[in-house]
């Protein structure tokens, strides 16, 4: 009787523990620059897929062994949706790949947001954003043409 007891305690505290810090399923994403940097992009912790924030985490991957180690830089974005995907592309012809967040909204339309992050050897910039895309849109010639007019239109300080 005195055992039956315990293991009930057990599996109560053990089934209790895990509902409070039951797994959501969270947009997580390492990818390796062609330098062996790492980048990790992040859906926030805590927060609803449908809107909140991601980060963006850049690492030397200078110890193979411990890529994340050693910490350079990082970004945290508001984002209204769930992270959709990433991609390494070049969008502005310098040679250099930007790194794209792509964003789907969580309401009926499905709309694409986007950044485009230039990555540095311990730098991460925003280059280029966009938002409210019909779902079926590029978002990445989104992103290179609104990087495109930017840099084109004049600058006034």
């Amino acid at each position: 009787m005195y055992q039956h007891r315990i293991s009930l305690l057990l599996v109560t505290l053990v089934a209790s523990c895990t509902v409070g810090t039951a797994a959501v399923d969270r947009f997580v994403q390492k990818l390796t620059l062609p330098d062996g940097q790492m980048i990790v992009v992040t859906e926030g912790e805590f927060e609803p897929r449908s809107v909140g924030s991601y980060s963006v985490r850049l690492y030397s991957g200078a110890n193979p062994r411990f890529p994340m180690d050693d910490f350079q830089a990082g970004l945290v974005q508001a984002r209204n949706g769930y992270l959709d995907r990433t991609v390494l592309v070049d969008i502005d012809g310098d040679q250099h790949k930007e790194l794209i967040v792509i964003a789907r909204s969580a309401g009926t339309g499905g709309y694409l947001s986007a950044q485009a992050f230039s990555i540095g050897t311990s730098t991460i910039v925003l280059r280029s954003s966009v938002a409210d895309l019909p779902a079926n849109a590029d978002p990445i010639a989104a992103l290179g043409q609104a990087l495109a007019a930017d840099t084109e239109a004049p600058r006034h300080f």
